[in-house]
């Protein structure tokens, strides 16, 4: 009997401490929520600047648990709205590298799309006073690989059928932003460099419309350069894929362009 006392009196504190313990991982959940639920208000109200704020103390108080990564992803789409794209981006990189089988992973991947994605037709419009041919499509080639990592990992996913769009737009964007390089190296007598960048148009575009004028491109180089078997050999493959073609030079590089091909 003297055995059997202290050990049911060992049981009787162990259960109680997991009691106590269970109430403590309650009171934290609760708090946790709480804290969520405050933050997400914020976010909710257009209150960008507060509610990153808010979910960053969630995180700081509460680290672990599924509150505290939800709140990498909120953070990310705070800073987005906030017109803080590099913040959003390493908010989504975070959240990536540390829960990489996370349920909402599709979602990071097409935030991370739409951070890097520019709305425009011709990538950067928007900054007309400022030679398109200077500019460095990064961003547009990070948010393409973005909506692909999406669509590639998760076909189902709700967010796919816009990353596809987008893709879409993106490719087309890309290439017209390579011919406008194209144009750029040509007008400045630049030959073999244009040839070279209507190249990779051809390669990396070719499910494009920019297919056309790329090669229309090419042969203009090429003969600009002499290189006349090349030249043939540019014009035989935009015959065979554009036997009506009626393109010209002038109609691909610019009004300032007087002459044609034919």
């Amino acid at each position: 009997m003297k055995r059997i006392l202290p050990l049911l009196a060992l049981s009787l504190l162990l259960s109680a401490c997991s009691v106590f313990q269970r109430k403590v991982e309650e009171e934290k959940i609760a708090t946790a929520e709480q804290m969520y639920k405050e933050a997400k208000e914020e976010l909710d109200g257009a209150n960008y600047n507060r509610a990153v704020k808010a979910f960053e103390a969630l995180q700081a108080r509460y680290p672990y648990g599924i509150y505290a990564q939800q709140a990498e992803l909120e953070i990310a789409y705070a800073n987005y709205k906030d017109n803080e794209p590099t913040l959003a981006l390493a908010a989504i990189d975070r959240f990536l590298k540390q829960h990489p089988t996370h349920a909402n992973v599709d979602y990071a991947l097409y935030l991370k799309g739409r951070v890097n994605f520019i709305e425009d037709r011709s990538l950067f419009a928007s900054l007309a006073r400022q030679d398109m041919a200077e500019r460095d499509p990064k961003a547009a080639k990070e948010s393409f690989e973005a909506f692909r990592n999406l669509v590639n990992r998760f076909p189902d996913s709700r967010y796919a059928e816009d990353a596809r769009s987008r893709m879409a737009y993106l490719v087309t964007a890309l290439a017209d932003h390579d011919l406008y390089v194209a144009r750029y190296y040509y007008k400045r007598g630049a030959y073999l460099a244009t040839a070279n960048r209507a190249k990779d148009i051809i390669e990396n575009y070719s499910q494009t419309d920019r297919l056309e004028s790329a090669l229309v491109m090419m042969v203009a180089a090429y003969d600009k350069l002499g290189q006349n078997e090349l030249r043939d050999d540019a014009r035989r493959v935009l015959m065979q894929n554009y036997p009506q073609s009626k393109l010209t030079a002038a109609d691909v590089i610019g009004n300032d362009a007087w002459w044609k091909l034919w």
